[in-house]
């Protein structure tokens, strides 16, 4: 795996944020067994930034804690096209040779104000959004109650097996 991650704001927390991000995405990854090499990019941003991506990309005007743009169109959530699917010929970086998965843009205001709402640490806040945004990255989603139970499942079961859990 390849994460490439961008500090827009320069957001210090007391754990480290790359090897927060690269742990929950690899066990996500193991978890849906995905048999490629992937490329991943994580933003870290402000409620400006978020706020702007909103309303260019989603055209929803206000900030929001996470963003997660998949490059991959999945006909089931967690089921990855075949190697011969004419898709990736638009996801494979050609200088690395690698599957990009997608980007993650996550809002460190968000992280520290959810993290006092919900009773729990920052690092927990941050895993969540991550391990959340990353089964985006995998064809999930939660618009329907069944949806959003399998992925708060999926969350909770890679959160706790990392260890990663409310305070």
């Amino acid at each position: 795996m390849i994460f490439y991650v961008e500090n827009e704001v320069n957001a210090k927390f007391d754990f480290d944020i790359e090897e927060i991000a690269k742990t929950v995405s690899a066990a996500v990854l193991e978890e849906e067994k995905c048999p490629f090499d992937v490329e991943i990019n994580l933003t870290i941003t402000d409620d400006d930034g978020i706020h702007e991506m909103n309303r260019q990309f989603r055209d929803i005007d206000r900030p929001t804690d996470v963003l997660s743009f998949p490059n991959i169109a999945y006909e089931e959530p967690g089921v990855f096209p075949s190697e011969d699917d004419e898709q990736w010929n638009d996801c494979i970086d050609l200088d690395t040779g690698v599957i990009m998965l997608g980007d993650i843009v996550i809002n460190e205001k968000r992280v520290r104000e959810q993290a006092l709402e919900y009773g729990h640490s920052e690092k927990r806040e941050f895993a969540f959004l991550v391990a959340h945004s990353m089964l985006h990255l995998c064809g999930y989603d939660h618009m329907e109650a069944d949806e959003a139970k399998v992925m708060e499942d999926k969350q909770n079961l890679i959160l706790n097996g990392l260890g990663i859990t409310r305070d």
